[in-house]
């Protein structure tokens, strides 16, 4: 798990909730990458996609390193979901809940009313922007956005609110249904809102009706309490499957995002089920107690030895404490249980380019181009293609992998150059030439 930052422009977002601050105020803003998590995620939102008749293909759940209890859509169609929030919710319902009031949005078309160009914006001026619209809310006082989010925050605080409760309470009504369509009860919903609730009331705040976005708390509450009582729905179990995952997840995100203190508190010693050593291998691994950690993930491996984020955690366990030769066994192994995983296929990838193994730079870039053929986004994966393209020699797809890691990193006019060095070199009408054309048009577009 990698948090990552990438540079963008202002835009405006929709949150489900603007909730004070919780665990781990002093975060960093940014999204946060794991494959495990965004698998789980992504059982989670399938079947509210479904039902929302939605492509479950096209929209996209980012993971926000942000200790509030809150989640947003923005930008066309992707969901933001805080890790707070994941790891207070004490099962899957609560973020399946979540998920389909956010789908209600996309869904009814509710980000339509916002200019076309902000759905090209990118995900840290999201997360910043939301950072100080909730402030802002929270206090009633627009400085206090302006302080956080900087330049032009005026006109998006001013856009946010604007945003109709009328709006905020289709969504909720639409998450009812897609979630009885779904055979998944709304009481996971429910609790969310009661949750936030309880939050808000604990830290002193109150919601103001002309200052918030979204219905008060309580009638929420009472519109979903209302459903319940005639869903027959209302006390469907959630499968195994999905809640053992959540327990995986929840224990993941705390083993990484909280002290080693904090995750003993959540999972003491006296647990010895495998979320609580999970959670432990990896607080040891994050407090920099390696021969403490590694024993504790080598027996969950012997335990399921085909669970191939147990063998991705040894791997960045050995890599990241400079046993990168070792670390190359568990990711080989993490990459043949899940071959379409493109994070797990960089961490290999980035595992064979360090070794400084002539040998391995082959292999490397067959995982590394496998990666960006399943998620073209993934500037990672770029930024290493550069480096073994480099050390093959191959000029072409060196400058054509330069230009793409320039792309995603907003450096138009490096792009556009980089795209015409590629262009020269490649073999015209190969795949590569092909894309350097594509850049090159993009490029071009974007700077006029």
């Amino acid at each position: 798990m990698r948090p990552f930052v990438r540079l963008a422009g202002l835009i405006t977002v929709l949150a489900v909730a603007a909730s004070t601050p919780a665990l781990g105020q002093n975060r960093k803003f940014g999204t946060v990458r794991d494959a495990e998590i965004e698998n789980i995620i992504r059982d989670y939102a399938t079947p509210i996609f479904i039902a929302a008749g939605l492509d479950s293909g096209v929209v996209e759940v980012h993971l926000v390193n942000d200790a509030r209890l809150n989640a947003f859509v923005a930008g066309g169609q992707r969901i933001f979901i805080n890790t707070g929030l994941l790891m207070r919710a004490k099962g899957p319902e609560e973020v399946i809940g979540v998920i389909a009031h956010e789908t209600g949005h996309i869904a009814g078309g509710h980000l339509t009313r916002f200019k076309d160009e902000l759905r090209n914006a990118e995900t840290t001026s999201i997360i910043a922007l939301l950072a100080g619209l909730a402030a802002g809310i929270a206090t009633g006082d627009g400085r206090v956005a302006g302080a956080i989010v900087g330049g032009g925050s005026d006109v998006a605080r001013t856009n946010l609110l604007k945003y109709s409760r009328t709006q905020e309470s289709a969504a909720d009504a639409a998450a009812l249904q897609y979630l009885d369509a779904s055979g998944i009860s709304a009481r996971g919903l429910l609790n969310f809102f009661q949750m936030l609730q309880r939050e808000v009331r604990i830290t002193g705040g109150r919601e103001h009706p002309y200052l918030s976005t979204h219905p008060l708390t309580n009638d929420r509450i009472a519109a979903i309490s209302g459903h319940l009582a005639l869903s027959r729905f209302a006390n469907a179990p959630i499968a195994e499957d999905l809640a053992r995952k959540h327990a995986y997840m929840r224990a993941k995100l705390i083993g990484f995002m909280e002290p080693l203190k904090t995750t003993l508190r959540f999972y003491p010693l006296d647990r010895n089920d495998i979320p609580a050593r999970y959670a432990r291998a990896i607080g040891h691994y994050r407090n920099a107690d390696l021969k403490t950690a590694l024993p504790k993930v080598d027996a969950l491996i012997a335990e399921q030895p085909d669970n191939p984020y147990f063998q991705e955690l040894k791997g960045q366990m050995l890599l990241e404490n400079g046993r990168v030769a070792d670390s190359l066994v568990p990711y080989t192994r993490m990459v043949e249980l899940a071959p379409r995983e493109p994070l797990l296929r960089v961490a290999l990838g980035k595992a064979q380019v360090e070794s400084g193994q002539a040998e391995m730079l082959q292999p490397a870039l067959e995982n590394l181009q496998a990666a960006v053929r399943m998620d073209p986004q993934m500037r990672e994966a770029w930024r290493l293609l550069t480096v073994v393209n480099g050390r093959l020699g191959n000029q072409g797809n060196l400058a054509l992998a330069q230009a793409e890691y320039r792309l995603l990193g907003g450096d138009v006019k490096a792009a556009k150059a980089l795209a015409e060095r590629a262009i020269n070199i490649l073999p015209t009408g190969a795949p590569g030439w092909l894309r350097a054309q594509d850049i090159l048009s993009e490029t071009e577009r974007r700077l006029e």
